[in-house]
């Protein structure tokens, strides 16, 4: 089933659709490591549920950034890995960790009265 997906101008706005959400910019971050099998991206994502992590892996498939590789095995395995345009995330992911490192609590406390 495809997802609808509504028009967007700014290039910002569809990185954002892209890797939006709270779990999908981790999910990128542990394949960045290395493929992963569902069970240890779950483990690794602590308070996700299955529904969602499929749900999260099924959206950054249908983008292109996922790739879902499902062996003809008993029992059946199934790995994720990045394509070449997932893997070209990597240096927005490292340039949004840079600036989350720089954006320190003390600078959100002083906002809350002050516009």
């Amino acid at each position: 089933m495809a997802r609808s997906r509504k028009a967007v101008s700014c290039p910002v706005e569809t990185t954002i659709r892209v890797v939006g959400g709270r779990w999908k910019v981790l999910v990128i971050h542990y394949l960045l490591e290395g493929d992963r099998r569902f069970n240890e991206l779950q483990r690794l994502l602590q308070g996700i549920s299955p529904r969602t992590l499929t749900k999260q892996l099924r959206e950054l498939e249908d983008d292109g950034i996922v790739s879902r590789e499902a062996f003809p095995e008993i029992p059946p395995r199934v790995v994720y890995s990045l394509t070449a345009l997932g893997r070209s995330l990597e240096p927005v992911l490292l340039a949004m960790a840079s600036w989350g490192e720089g954006y320190a609590p003390e600078q959100t406390a002083g906002r809350s009265g002050s516009r």
